[in-house]
């Protein structure tokens, strides 16, 4: 499976997910600069986390006009797995690609800490190798990880069953405790903690494994 790493301005997690996907699965990876505008020889789209632009105007917001964010869309649209981390998951929702809003924190304060998540849907092509209700432990890093939406949209979300993971202690003041949502399709999926730190007990924890484990399976099982 082959992997495009899209590099803004301004990103700063670029690495560690090249790392998590090259170094730790063994799987192709490449650092791809926004303004290229070719993803099509690639099997998933991973948006890193960071601050892209600098996070001029709103987290996220410059970035989802690049260029680039056109093929993301068209990968997208054929069903393609897109996975946005933190600065990326903004730039999912700021892109339209998912529903809602990442706000600033309850407390206002930067957050940078282990957190305890819980699987609510293991039926994604991201999350088939957890067990609902499944406590794991992401590390997050974010000022503005406070996720918003309307009631409606809410209703929709769980409805649908996007709600993938939610906090078992909200620290940023999410609706609903929500912490990473897909799309209708299920192939984007956006979540502020940073499962590509969590790729090796050294670390602190391991259990952003299975989240790789399972798209790469999915996918190489299509493919």
């Amino acid at each position: 499976m082959k992997f495009a790493v899209v590099v803004f301005p301004g990103s700063n997690c670029d690495r560690d997910m090249y790392h998590a996907v090259k170094d730790v699965l063994g799987e192709e990876a490449e650092l791809v600069w926004y303004e290229n505008s070719n993803l099509s020889n690639y099997d998933g789209i991973l948006l890193p986390g960071g601050f892209s632009y600098g996070d001029y105007l709103r987290s996220g917001a410059v970035a989802a006009t690049s260029n680039v964010m056109e093929q993301v869309k068209e990968h997208a649209s054929l069903g393609k797995p897109v996975l946005g981390v933190c600065n990326g998951f903004q730039v999912l929702t700021e892109s339209g690609l998912l529903p809602g809003a990442l706000m600033r924190n309850k407390n206002l304060s930067f957050m940078c800490h282990q957190e305890e998540l819980v699987v609510k849907n293991n039926e994604t092509i991201f999350t088939s190798s957890y067990s609902t209700g499944e406590i794991i432990r992401f590390p997050i890093a974010h000022g503005e990880g406070n996720y918003y939406c309307d009631e409606e949209t809410l209703a929709e979300l769980k409805n649908n069953n996007q709600i993938v993971f939610t906090y078992k202690n909200n620290p940023n003041g999410s609706v609903s405790d929500i912490a990473g949502i897909v799309n209708k399709q299920g192939n984007v999926l956006g979540m502020m903690p940073h499962p590509e730190r969590a790729m090796e007990k050294l670390l602190g924890s391991d259990d952003g494994l299975k989240l790789f484990q399972s798209l790469i399976n999915k996918v190489k099982a299509v493919v």
